[in-house]
C-alpha cells in the first residue's frame, strides 16, 4: 500500500475565524501561514499513485507539492460597499522588517500628546499621495498598520496601533455640528469587531446644509480621499464622531493654521449599469438624495433608498425634462451629463406640480393656490443662493425673511452674501409651511420665494 502524501493549505490573510482572530492579535505583525498551529490550516489527502511515479522518474524532485497561494481578498471593492472592513487589533509600531519599534509615548489614553488639526491633516494627506495599500497585516514605513484603524492612528500620531474597540479611548464624543478637521467618525460594531467595523478621518463639510463631508480613509485599494454623505455609506446611524483628547486649534509654531483645502472631490458617474431595474447600490441612494434637493420630493412616498424603483426613474425624468429634453434624452435614467448637472448643482429645478403622486413625510409642498397674489417678485433660479454667493437677491430674500419674524439667526445684516444664517432662517420658513426633508433644505426654491413674498 502506497503511503498518502499531503499538501499544506493556508487560510486567506482575511480569514476571520476565532483561530485567525486570536493569533492576528498576539502576533498581529505575523500574516497568515505563519502562525504557530494554525488552527485553520488543514491537510489534504492526494491520490498518491502519480506522485509516486513522478518521484521515481525526477531523483531529487519534492515529495510535498507547494502550498496554494491565499485566495484573494476583495481588495478593489471600498469598505463601505462590502459587507466588512477587517482591521487588526492592538498592536505596537513596526520598524523595518517587522521587529518591534522604539516606546515614543504613554499607554495611558488619560496622557495624550498635543497635536494640531494642521498636523493630522498633514499627515492624512502623506499617506493619500503616497497611495498606501490597504492590508489588515502589513505596516507601513513610519510603523503603523495599514487598514482604517491604524490610518488613525497615525493620523493622531498615537504610541501604537490602536483599533475600532480602543480609538475612543483616545478620544471623546462629539455631536455632528462640533465635527471640525482631524475628527473621526467611528463605527464599532461589537457583533463582528474585526469584520465589521471602521472609522474615518473627517475633513470639512462640502455643503452648507452638512448632508457631506471631505473623509479620509484607509480602504481598498489604497488610501483614499473623497466626498462621502454623513456619516457614511454603510451603517449610516451608527457612526459616531469623536474627537482626539490632544487636539489643539491654535497652537503656535508649524501647523498652527489648517493646510490649503484641496479641491472638492464629486462622486463621478459610477455608469448606466448602476441604475435601472434590479439595481441596488449607494449610488440609487445619492441620486435620490440629489433629485429631492433639487424638487422632486413629491415623487417619493418614503425616503429614498438604494433599491432602484419607478420613484426613482419618475424623478429622474421631470429632472430631465426640467432641463428641456425630450424623447430619449428624457426616458428616466441617469446618464453622464444628467449626473453632472446634480453632483453640480448646475441646471434647472424641477417645477413644482401635482402631489397626488405622494411625498415623504410631508416634505413636498403642496400646488400654488390659485388665487395666488399679484406683485410677488420673480423667482431668480437657484443660482444667487449657492455658498459664497454674493448679489441683490439675497439681500432682498434676508429682509423678507426679516419682516416674515425668520430673522433669528442673523447676527447682523442680513447682507448680499449668502450665509448659514441666511440658509438656516429659511429652513425655519419652510419648515414652518409643514414641509420636511429635501423640501425643507434651506434653500429657496420657486415655491418658498412664492410663499415667503406673498
Amino acid at each position: 500500500m502506497e503511503s498518502p502524501v499531503f499538501e499544506e493549505i493556508d487560510p486567506a490573510d482575511d480569514c476571520d475565524c476565532p483561530g485567525c482572530a486570536h493569533w492576528r492579535r498576539v502576533l498581529p505583525h505575523s500574516r497568515a501561514g505563519r502562525f504557530p498551529g494554525h488552527p485553520a490550516a488543514r491537510r489534504t489527502a492526494l491520490v498518491a499513485a502519480a506522485v509516486t511515479s513522478a518521484v521515481i522518474a525526477a531523483p531529487g524532485a519534492p515529495a510535498v507539492a507547494a502550498p496554494q497561494p491565499p485566495r484573494p481578498a476583495d481588495r478593489d471593492v471600498p469598505a463601505g460597499e462590502r459587507s466588512d472592513t477587517p482591521q487588526g487589533g492592538r498592536a505596537p509600531l513596526y520598524g523595518p522588517g517587522g521587529r518591534v519599534a522604539p516606546f515614543a509615548g504613554p499607554a495611558d489614553p488619560a496622557r495624550v500628546r498635543a497635536i494640531t488639526r494642521a498636523d493630522i491633516v498633514e499627515r492624512a494627506r502623506d499617506w493619500v499621495a503616497r497611495k498606501v495599500p490597504y492590508g489588515v497585516s502589513s505596516y507601513w514605513s513610519d510603523g503603523y498598520r495599514q487598514d482604517c484603524s491604524g490610518y488613525v492612528s497615525m493620523a493622531w500620531r498615537l504610541p501604537g496601533n490602536e483599533w475600532t474597540g480602543s480609538l475612543g479611548k483616545y478620544a471623546e464624543r462629539i455631536t455632528k455640528d462640533e465635527l471640525q478637521p482631524g475628527d473621526a467618525l467611528l463605527f464599532h460594531n461589537a457583533a463582528d469587531p474585526y469584520g465589521g467595523s471602521h472609522v474615518v478621518l473627517f475633513g470639512g463639510w462640502t455643503n452648507s446644509d452638512r448632508s457631506r463631508y471631505v473623509a479620509y480613509e484607509q480602504t481598498a485599494p489604497h488610501t483614499l480621499r473623497r466626498t462621502t454623505p454623513y456619516a457614511y455609506w454603510r451603517n449610516s446611524a451608527r457612526y459616531v464622531p469623536y474627537r482626539y483628547k490632544g487636539v489643539r486649534d491654535g497652537a503656535a509654531g508649524a501647523g498652527a493654521s489648517l493646510p490649503a483645502p484641496l479641491p472638492e472631490v464629486r462622486t463621478p458617474f459610477p455608469g448606466a449599469a448602476y441604475f435601472g431595474p434590479g439595481a441596488e447600490n449607494e449610488y440609487v441612494a445619492e441620486l435620490g438624495r440629489m433629485l429631492v434637493a433639487r424638487g422632486a420630493g413629491r415623487f417619493y412616498p418614503a425616503p429614498p433608498g438604494p433599491r432602484w424603483t419607478e420613484a426613482d426613474r419618475r424623478a429622474t425624468r421631470a429632472f430631465q425634462e426640467a432641463q428641456g429634453w425630450r424623447g430619449a434624452a428624457a426616458d428616466g435614467l441617469p446618464g453622464p451629463l444628467t449626473w453632472e448637472l446634480l453632483v453640480s448643482g448646475e441646471g434647472r429645478e424641477i417645477p413644482s406640480g401635482d402631489s397626488a403622486s405622494g411625498s415623504f413625510a410631508s416634505s413636498a409642498p403642496p400646488p400654488a393656490p390659485a388665487h395666488a397674489p399679484y406683485g410677488v417678485p420673480g423667482y431668480p433660479g437657484r443660482a444667487p443662493f449657492r455658498p459664497g454667493a454674493v448679489n441683490d437677491h439675497v439681500t432682498r430674500l434676508g429682509r423678507q425673511l426679516v419682516k416674515k419674524g425668520f430673522g433669528r439667526y442673523y447676527t447682523k445684516g442680513p447682507g448680499p452674501r449668502w450665509s448659514e444664517a441666511d440658509r438656516r432662517n429659511v429652513e425655519a420658513f419652510q419648515r414652518s409651511q409643514g414641509w420636511r426633508g429635501g423640501a425643507a433644505n434651506g434653500y429657496p426654491g420657486p415655491e418658498t420665494w412664492r410663499r415667503l413674498f406673498a
